[in-house]
């Protein structure tokens, strides 16, 4: 079979099969190891020879390890520099120790003890981004330790790679020709002079010209060109992908590479996937299917181990921790990247090879388990655990503010209150929230507006007004009601997260609504206004008025705001009344203009 007739049957079957995998919650790399295993020659056996689909696919490796170099920013670096040296390499070093360990007590030889271990330290680094994001946990500790965690192996594994040919050199029997240092160090010079005065010239070139499929012509050339070079000193070609990515981190081009590469980059890589897939031993997976179950699972129980162990060394409470280790602990696509290619020069066995690719995709697949585990199981026991005492506020309160609610909009107001010396005490019902913000120098307590004694014993019947900054909406609108029912003189001004909210908030009586994207929005159509060639003087005049009228129609439509159809219409009635206003505006100022005009001509 033809190389382009396997691409268009492994195309076809990702077609079909990695939407079905989405579909089911499993992320893309499962599905493109599904369609390799199902069209390769153990199930459905339409392509025998996999080695011509292979050398296409390892292009997908390179564009992978070429945006990881474009991401790495120095200026980024340095700000991550203490979690990503810091925790990645403890994850790293301590992870490919013990791993490397048990597989030199288990009989194999220190070189393969050692390439084993550290390819099976690294992670998914596609697999488990994905599912933060989907969780949207992103920005949560675990998440950025995560993150940090995998940057770090992204950048650990690039050495490996360009080891392993070296390491090959001492195998019997294979044949490996050593880079000549003064070839490399030739072409490592002209790869740094070449990003710096001759790429970026061309690339102003090209985008001068208008023509954007130029622009993605020039970004594969410089990833085929980098590759060949490295092919030609006998260096990886991944490094060198790599390399031209870093060199090119800081160049005004930057993200329109990444924009231009990263379609190729992922349609590639899942190729490359997928002839894990078609290259999987099936055979020996049903044969040996306790034993790689088994190792799939120690491995995922040695990893949590190590990143709980390092989150709790760190400070991270017991959940936290936790939930780093359920994160990482699978193996990811690099270890198929250093698998492949031991396997190939000659420095692993192919069957130890084969059961460890097999290993690494049970490991992936069974991650999402971990999560469904930890949320559906442990979490609300942690919950159950959360439900702490409130804390004693002791002594008799004299602050000026109470502040309920100590996210972003409270932590703001708090630090205004501080630089003028007002006196203010807060009030925060996550407990997570509290000891996160505890750390900064806070002073907090932890209990819940609305309720009554907590209120109480934080002073609300002496503070001259509340600020109620709470992002939960019914939260908000329960301590709004008990503020107004037990000190109702007491003023509030309250954070509203969106228009019902604010409604809701105004039929309590509130004293101040802020919308809290509002002004933000109108200081930023200001300046779109300004963008477009509006004049400062009109864009204020312009964003003013459109507030003022805004402000009043909020006032208005509250009285209607629970009966959706006199709402949609008043909606609608109020953006025609807009629309008159403004043109009635712009006709008054080209009139005045005009009478400007002619009372210059006459004098």
């Amino acid at each position: 079979m033809h190389a382009v007739e396997s691409i268009a049957w492994l195309l076809a079957v990702a077609l079909a099969i990695v939407p079905l995998a989405r579909r089911l919650g499993l992320p893309s790399v499962i599905g493109y190891l599904m369609a390799g295993i199902l069209i390769g020659p153990h199930v459905a056996g339409v392509i025998e020879n996999t080695t011509r689909v292979v050398e296409i696919a390892d292009f997908g490796i390179a564009m992978l390890l070429f945006v990881i170099g474009l991401e790495l920013e120095p200026s980024r670096l340095w700000v991550l520099r203490r979690s990503v040296i810091g925790l990645g390499s403890l994850q790293v070093a301590i992870s490919t120790t013990l791993l490397a360990l048990a597989f030199w007590a288990w009989g194999e030889r220190p070189s393969v003890s050692l390439i084993a271990g550290f390819a099976l330290a690294m992670s998914s680094t596609a697999f488990a981004l994905q599912l933060l994001t989907e969780k949207r946990q992103l920005t949560t500790r675990h998440g950025r330790e995560a993150f940090a965690i995998l940057l770090f192996q992204d950048m650990a594994v690039i050495p490996m790679l360009a080891i392993l040919p070296l390491l090959a050199g001492n195998v019997p029997g294979v044949a490996s020709e050593l880079p000549d240092p003064w070839k490399v160090l030739g072409v490592l010079t002209f790869l740094f002079l070449a990003s710096r005065f001759l790429v970026r010239p061309a690339f102003r070139f090209v985008a001068n010209s208008q023509t954007p499929e130029l622009f993605t012509g020039a970004a594969l050339f410089i990833i085929v060109g980098v590759t060949w070079l490295m092919t030609e000193v006998h260096l990886s070609t991944s490094l060198g992908a790599f390399l031209a990515g870093v060199l090119l981190a800081d160049s005004e081009y930057r993200h329109e590479l990444e924009a231009q590469i990263q379609p190729f980059k992922g349609l590639l890589l899942g190729l490359f996937f997928m002839t894990v897939g078609m290259t999987a031993n099936l055979p020996l997976l049903w044969h040996e299917l306790h034993w790689i179950l088994l190792g799939a699972l120690a491995l995922m129980l040695l990893k949590g181990s190590i990143l709980w162990g390092i989150g709790r060394a760190i400070g991270n409470d017991s959940s936290t921790a936790i939930r780093l280790g359920i994160t990482l602990p699978q193996g990811g696509e690099f270890a198929f990247i250093v698998f492949t290619t031991a396997v190939g020069l000659g420095l692993m066995d192919n069957d130890l090879g084969e059961r460890l690719v097999l290993v690494v995709t049970l490991s992936m697949a069974l991650t999402p388990i971990g999560f469904w585990f930890i949320e559906r199981v442990l979490e609300p026991r942690w919950n159950s655990r959360e439900e702490r005492a409130y804390d004693a506020i002791e002594g008799e309160q004299t602050h000026e503010v109470l502040i309920a609610g100590f996210g972003r909009v409270g932590q703001i107001i708090a630090r205004v209150l501080r630089v003028h010396q007002i006196s203010f005490v807060a009030l925060e019902s996550s407990a997570r929230q509290v000891d996160f913000v505890r750390r900064f120098g806070n002073k907090i307590y932890y209990g819940r507006p609305d309720n009554l004694a907590m209120l109480q014993s934080a002073g609300a019947d002496k503070v001259k007004l509340v600020v109620l900054a709470i992002d939960d909406v019914e939260e908000s609108v329960r301590t709004a009601q008990i503020i107004r029912r037990h000190f109702p003189r007491l003023p509030i001004y309250a954070r509203a997260r969106d228009r019902m909210h604010a409604y809701r908030l105004m039929d309590l009586g509130v004293n101040l609504v802020h919308r809290e994207t509002f002004l933000s929005s109108l200081e930023m159509a200001r300046d779109v206004l300004v963008g477009i060639g509006f004049n400062t003087t009109s864009a204020d005049r312009s964003v003013e008025r459109f507030r003022e009228y805004d402000e009043q129609l909020l006032v208005r439509q509250q009285a209607i705001y629970q009966n959706e159809a006199e709402l949609v219409e008043s909606a609608k009635q109020s953006m025609l009344e807009l629309e008159s206003l403004f043109d009635s505006d712009a006709r008054a100022a080209r009139r005045q203009a005009s009478e400007q005009e002619e009372e210059d001509k006459a004098g």
